[in-house]
């Protein structure tokens, strides 16, 4: 094998050998963090999305930050968070149906991303910050197992006493 440019290798027979291509250095930061999101698993997804739900949120950061200084504590369960992720997920989920009506095509991860973060950019989803993006374009991009997960009932936390 030799090098062909910076960003890949070649094989005996001159071909670019996808498995050693190396990422550009001027690609974002959201790309990476991407690849990153997409070896979670459903349930992790949904709870970063339910997370960062809360956390792009303005009005629902002012609320907690007032629990807090008020003394009141609730912690929020992975439960919860799963729960909270599911629930923005099904609002955006038609959405993005609307506007990609294509069914998936093959595409390196990067380049699937790129075009998802667009596509989310195009839709109407009350302005979601960089976490609520980064976690709805790994959901849309993993959508048939992001569904099945979220479509189950989120378990119900048992109670001291019963």
């Amino acid at each position: 094998m030799s090098d062909h440019d910076n960003n890949s290798v070649t094989d005996n027979d001159g071909d670019d050998d996808p498995r050693f291509a190396l990422i550009p250095s001027d690609g974002s930061a959201l790309a990476e963090t991407g690849v990153i999101l997409m070896g979670l698993d459903a349930e992790r997804l949904l709870a970063g999305l339910g997370m960062a739900t809360l956390a792009d949120d303005p009005a629902q950061v002012a609320l907690a930050v007032d629990r807090v200084r008020h003394g009141v504590t609730a912690p929020v369960t992975f439960d919860a968070l799963v729960a909270a992720g599911a629930h923005r997920w099904h609002s955006a989920r038609t959405a993005l149906a609307e506007v990609d009506r294509t069914p998936p095509a093959p595409a390196s991860l990067r380049r699937s991303w790129d075009r998802t973060l667009r596509l989310i950019a195009h839709c109407d989803l009350g302005g979601p910050g960089p976490a609520t993006t980064a976690h709805l374009a790994a959901c849309w991009l993993r959508r048939e197992e992001i569904d099945s997960r979220a479509a189950r009932p989120a378990p119900v936390p048992a109670f001291p006493g019963r």
